[in-house]
């Protein structure tokens, strides 16, 4: 009798998980109830939490009633463990732009209980990411040697705090080829100036380049940080670490990025340069950061971002932990 138990416990267990392969069909169902504006084809739990750009929304509102098709770039974080998924890629939204989306989803027991998703409606940003075709090879490939999940979340975490106390005197764990793409733009080891940014309105005149980031975005992401250019940055907040993947070591964090500007624009770089940096205004920026760590350093980040108001938390941390820069590890 208890070895027949243990037979239909264990069977009951296999039915309610939900393998790679699974949760990553999750977010291609998901899309495709986005793209039909049908919640109801979904399966969800009754109690789904969903939020879009750190607000909660029910289902069916928000994005929900402009998305109209998939995108081309897909690269997925899938953590077994905790039953979570996080996709970053591009879709298609009315008037049939493309647009970046970086969507999370937690499955229990084959049904959604949590939506969050960003979407940048950045139309160059979009066709950025699109142009690389994919996402580099070493996203989807076993690391040689596999490191627990705390070990990740703490390799990854080392770049915020790097990233807040940008003095150029930090220990930065990166690979020598270490590169950054950010809303699909390479943000390091660039060989050719940023594209030029459309004016802001009907008669405006575009923006000069800014000479000094140029140089800082022609730096590995060692030098980048040794430079201490990131000085401007006063906080790295709410810092959820939602998807972890020993297999591939890979690493996804949701948080918050503080820009206070005003004096905070005027600092000293590591060479004891004066230098005035960052938005003139203050400004947060809500990202999604998927690190692919090898040997307990950072090899690769893909990242999502988007301007938030200033202070905002990402909309699943309590006040308290979304102003604190401790780690949130999502089990």
């Amino acid at each position: 009798m208890r070895t027949l138990i243990l037979i239909l416990t264990a069977a009951v267990a296999s039915a309610q998980t939900c393998d790679r392969a699974c949760l990553e069909n999750f977010v291609d169902q998901y899309m495709e109830a986005l793209i039909a504006h049908k919640p109801a084809q979904l399966a969800m739990t009754q109690r789904v939490k969903n939020t879009e750009d750190g607000v909660r929304l029910d289902p069916g509102d928000g994005f929900w009633r402009t998305a109209m098709g998939k995108g081309s770039y897909r690269l997925f974080n899938t953590d077994v463990a905790s039953g979570q998924v996080v996709f970053m890629g591009t879709m298609r939204e009315v008037p049939n732009l493309s647009v970046i989306v970086m969507i999370r989803l937690k499955v229990v027991n084959k049904q959604i209980a949590e939506i969050e998703n960003f979407v940048v409606r950045d139309a160059a940003a979009a066709k950025a990411f699109e142009d690389r075709g994919r996402p580099a090879e070493m996203f989807t490939a076993a690391v040689a040697q596999r490191a627990n999940r705390t070990a990740l979340i703490q390799t990854a975490n080392s770049y915020f705090t790097g990233l807040q106390l940008n003095d150029g005197k930090g220990t930065y764990n990166f690979t020598a080829d270490c590169d950054r793409y950010q809303n699909g733009t390479q943000t390091t080891n660039r060989t050719t100036p940023l594209p030029a940014p459309a004016p802001a309105g009907r008669g405006a005149v575009a923006p000069k380049p800014d000479p000094l980031l140029e140089s800082v975005l022609r730096m590995n992401c060692t030098d980048q940080f040794k430079s201490g250019y990131f000085n401007f940055v006063t906080r790295v907040r709410d810092r959820r670490f939602v998807a972890v993947d020993p297999e591939r070591g890979l690493v996804t964090a949701i948080f918050a990025v503080d820009q206070a500007s005003g004096k905070y624009r005027t600092f000293k770089m590591a060479d004891g340069t004066q230098v005035s940096a960052g938005p003139v205004k203050p400004e947060t920026l809500a990202a999604a950061e998927t690190f692919k760590i090898e040997g307990g350093k950072i090899r690769r980040i893909e990242a999502v971002q988007l301007a938030v108001p200033y202070g905002m938390i990402t909309g699943w941390s309590s006040w308290e932990d979304g102003m604190s820069d401790k780690v949130q590890d999502i089990k």
